[in-house]
C-alpha cells in the first residue's frame, strides 16, 4: 500500500530551465536539469523541483537570498503553494519509470485541483516527494 499524506506548502520562488516540449517529459527532465545545474556554482544545500507546465518540463531550483548577489543565471518563476497530496518515492533514480505513473494516479483523486501544478521535490538522491494539488 502506498503511503499518502496531505500537506500545505508555501509558494516557492525558483530559477528554472524549460525543456523542449517537442520531446516526451521523461526526455525533457534530465536535459533541463543538466542545463539548470550547469550554471550553478554549487548544488550543495539547494532544493530542486520539477513541474510540468502546458506539456513542458521545468527543472527548478529554489532561490536563496545570496543568489541575488550576482545576476541570476536563469529565468525566475513562482511555484504556487497550497494543499497537496504527497507520496514518497524512495530510490527514485532506480525507479524513474514510476514518477509519471504515480503523478497520473494522484491526479485521479476526487479532490484534485486542476488549476495548480503537480510538483516533484527532489529531497535527496534517495528520496523524491511527488505532490498533487488538492482542494
Amino acid at each position: 500500500m502506498v503511503s499518502e499524506s496531505v500537506v500545505a506548502i508555501s509558494e516557492i520562488a525558483v530559477m528554472f530551465v524549460a525543456g523542449d516540449r517537442t520531446r516526451p517529459i521523461p526526455e525533457q527532465a534530465p536535459l533541463a536539469f543538466a542545463a539548470l545545474e550547469g550554471k550553478l556554482t554549487t548544488l550543495r544545500g539547494r532544493r530542486f523541483y520539477g513541474v510540468v507546465v502546458d506539456g513542458q518540463y521545468r527543472a527548478c531550483v529554489a532561490i536563496r537570498p545570496e543568489d541575488y548577489d550576482d545576476a541570476l543565471p536563469h529565468p525566475t518563476w513562482v511555484i504556487p503553494g497550497g494543499k497537496f497530496a504527497r507520496r514518497k518515492l524512495a530510490h527514485w533514480e532506480q525507479h524513474r519509470h514510476l514518477i509519471g505513473q504515480t503523478i497520473l494516479q494522484m491526479r485521479e483523486r476526487a479532490d484534485f485541483d486542476a488549476s495548480r501544478y503537480c510538483i516533484e521535490y527532489y529531497r535527496s538522491q534517495r528520496e523524491l516527494l511527488l505532490m498533487a494539488p488538492v482542494l
